[in-house]
């Protein structure tokens, strides 16, 4: 299979490493990318032994493309809950994919980047790496990754970055429970793989049966959960809010709810 935004390797072992690949755009999540993960996680994802996931460049991923959100601003609320849905079904492809999820995480991860770790099995992140969820900064709300960000964190962590939107460090990822392990930077290959070789003598069907009991015995994230979060971002959206926030950020002024910080 083929990609545009994203490189796949597979090595002898049957492990697959997929590289968010648009170290231009900070690895940002565009409409292309979104659907090429989606199909990633449902086509050569679900036959591996294990997948890596990582990105290119100076860090993983910086949240949603910013072409993608210009093209919002103007959008019906028809169009915004299609393009919000694609998100939704590609993290929940991500999260019910078979196989070993382990993300390699470098340099930052921030909004939907965030979403991406949550839906991994394993997290390994370099000690400078920085995360955040910022999303109510712009005037919106981290909906479509946040079933996934709550099912990671529980409640009582989550609400300690869910809707502060503070930049916060490696270490305090390990704390909230969304990052299984921090290494120095030149560290990560290796820890990375001390994930991965106990993956490799496990039965795949096992593993994959293992896996679905973990997701039903934990928060429930079905297609009532997928929906309410979609339509809690486009009510979102069309908030006054929401629409200063969006042109504060393009502008390069601060909203004006914002007394700084």
């Amino acid at each position: 299979m083929r990609f545009d935004t994203l490189l796949a390797d597979t090595d002898a072992r049957g492990v697959v490493t997929v590289t968010l690949n648009q170290p231009d755009k900070r690895n940002a999540l565009s409409e292309t990318m979104i659907a090429e993960l989606t199909a990633f996680a449902r086509g050569p994802g679900a036959k591996a032994r294990a997948v890596v996931l990582r990105g290119a460049g100076k860090l993983f991923c910086a949240g949603g493309d910013l072409d993608w959100m210009r093209r919002q601003i103007d959008a019906d609320r028809a169009t915004r809950m299609t393009e919000a849905r694609k998100l939704a079904m590609m993290l929940n492809a991500l999260n019910e994919m078979p196989s070993p999820l382990i993300a390699r995480v470098h340099g930052g991860a921030f909004g939907g980047g965030v979403g991406l770790m949550a839906v991994a099995d394993v997290v390994v992140a370099g000690a400078g790496a920085k995360f955040g969820l910022t999303e109510t900064r712009l005037g919106l709300i981290p909906a479509t990754i946040g079933p996934y960000v709550l099912a990671r964190m529980g409640e009582g962590m989550a609400r300690r970055v869910f809707h502060i939107p503070r930049i916060f460090d490696a270490p305090e990822a390990e704390r909230l429970g969304l990052v299984a392990r921090v290494v120095p930077e030149a560290d990560l290959d290796a820890a990375v793989e001390a994930f991965v070789k106990p993956c490799l003598t496990a039965a795949p069907g096992a593993v994959a049966a293992a896996k679905s009991l973990a997701r039903a015995l934990g928060p429930v994230i079905d297609g009532g959960t997928i929906d309410d979060s979609i339509h809690r971002l486009a009510e979102t959206w069309e908030q006054p809010e929401a629409a200063e926030g969006i042109a504060a950020f393009f502008a390069g002024r601060p909203p004006g709810w914002s007394s700084g910080g």
